[in-house]
């Protein structure tokens, strides 16, 4: 399946019914497969329907419908990014309305600001991140954050050396926050980010919001 590139909607909700309403078999879920866990976003998408595909070159993008940016270290992932010659088409379907949905290190790779001065990001989200903000991997942490887009009770999250948002620009919106209020995901037009890991729970309600389509 070929994914048409159109004018980036005006709110994420618009992203998720503006297409031509395709059976729910039909859709495919790109996820970049270059490093971190990819395999576990993979897992959960197969769990709920949805066909997937991993997504290493640039022509992988044209056979996608969305795309998912995994957890990783996002060093490495921004430079393999780089080297794969995937950097300025992710960018352009991005600004073009592709949905994509970044977690951990995703969320930094669309982040337009970074507090520190790398890794290089896609630059197409509208906030600030603070990479690595809760310390070393042993400072990892679980918490249950209320979710009003997702309905149901709180979602069970976890945080690995998570990156948070600092800063949040007017068209972006903050969607769940510590009890502290810190940010840690928000969405702007057809993006979301996600300081946490849902693919690393049985909950999959957050990739049943991603899914762009009617069904």
């Amino acid at each position: 399946m070929k994914y048409i590139s159109t004018p980036p909607p005006v709110s994420w909700e618009l992203a998720r019914t503006q297409k031509t309403m395709q059976k729910r078999s039909d859709i495919i879920i790109g996820v970049l497969a270059l490093q971190g866990d990819f395999l576990e976003h993979i897992q959960t998408l197969t769990r709920i329907g949805i066909q997937t595909k991993e997504v290493r070159l640039p022509e992988d993008l044209s056979a996608i419908d969305a795309i998912i940016l995994p957890g990783g270290e996002s060093t490495t992932m921004a430079h393999l990014i780089d080297v794969f010659h995937l950097r300025q088409p992710l960018k352009n379907e991005i600004d073009n309305g592709m949905p994509v949905w970044g977690t951990c290190a995703g969320m930094i790779l669309l982040a337009k600001k970074l507090i520190q001065n790398k890794p290089k990001t896609l630059e197409v989200m509208d906030i600030t991140v603070n990479r690595n903000a809760f310390g070393r991997q042993i400072a990892s942490f679980e918490a249950d954050l209320k979710i009003n887009i997702l309905g149901g009770g709180p979602l069970h999250t976890t945080f690995i050396r998570a990156p948070l948002i600092t800063a949040i620009a007017a068209n972006s919106e903050t969607i769940a926050s510590l009890s502290d209020g810190t940010i840690v995901a928000a969405k702007q037009n057809n993006m979301i980010a996600t300081s946490f890991h849902p693919e690393l729970t049985s909950d999959t309600r957050f990739h049943e919001y991603f899914v762009p389509y009617r069904h």
